[in-house]
């Protein structure tokens, strides 16, 4: 069977043109097969959302990606607020059979205490690492992560990691959870990530790195020129 890469992707019906202008990105430069699961509430029959304390839809369902890969191979999660500007195709190439996972390892203090639709910004540790994950769906500890686990957890214990050693969290290079405005212009960014509010909000519009968001969006609407 050819190779084919399985990426699931944030989903929130308040923004949900970030979520096809994300895809976009993806597809149109993927020189592999993507297969997309949108995480859309409405659609995870087995998971109830019992946290109160999220800024949208798949903060806490993005750790259902081993479930919905039925505990096999390899997955990429990604939040939906992001454009891709290379290949994914090198980021799946990115793979370590000896680590459960893989992200950006961030080590910031945000520069806004506020974000998109008035939500709260909080400084904590590992902010953001949960944004982009390469996921070793096969890794044996991961064999806990099931709908009702994740529903009875703190979003401290799942957005750290905490089932995991340190030994077992591998480092994606920083180009693939570039944050726009938080950390300085990059031209060279593999992912985009528009973390404090997607360009398609108006006090986001004109932002840092807002263009490549723009330019693509006008793709999913009108095509290609």
């Amino acid at each position: 069977m050819n190779e084919k890469i399985n990426i699931v992707v944030g989903f929130d019906q308040r923004e949900s043109i970030a979520y096809h202008t994300f895809t976009q990105s993806i597809i149109e430069k993927a020189s592999l097969p993507v297969s997309f699961i949108p995480l859309a509430i409405n659609t995870l029959k087995d998971y109830k959302e019992t946290h109160t304390d999220k800024s949208n839809d798949f903060v806490y369902s993005r750790f259902l990606t081993p479930y919905l890969n039925n505990f096999k191979g390899w997955s990429i999660f990604a939040d939906g607020d992001m454009i891709c500007q290379t290949d994914i195709k090198e980021l799946w190439a990115l793979r370590d059979e000896s680590k459960a996972l893989l992200v950006v390892k961030h080590d910031y203090q945000t520069k806004a205490h506020q974000k998109y639709l008035n939500n709260t910004n909080e400084n904590y540790p590992r902010k953001n690492w949960s944004s982009v994950i390469l996921w070793n769906c096969a890794h044996p500890k991961h064999s806990i992560l099931t709908p009702k686990f994740i529903a009875n957890q703190t979003g401290k214990y799942l957005h750290r990691f905490s089932w995991l050693d340190d030994s077992d969290i591998g480092e994606l290079p920083p180009e693939w959870n570039w944050l726009a405005i938080e950390y300085p212009e990059n031209k060279n960014a593999k992912l985009i990530h528009y973390t404090l509010g997607t360009p398609c909000f108006k006090d986001y519009r004109d932002t840092e790195m807002s263009d490549a968001w723009h330019q693509t969006q006008k793709r999913v609407i009108q095509g290609f020129d």
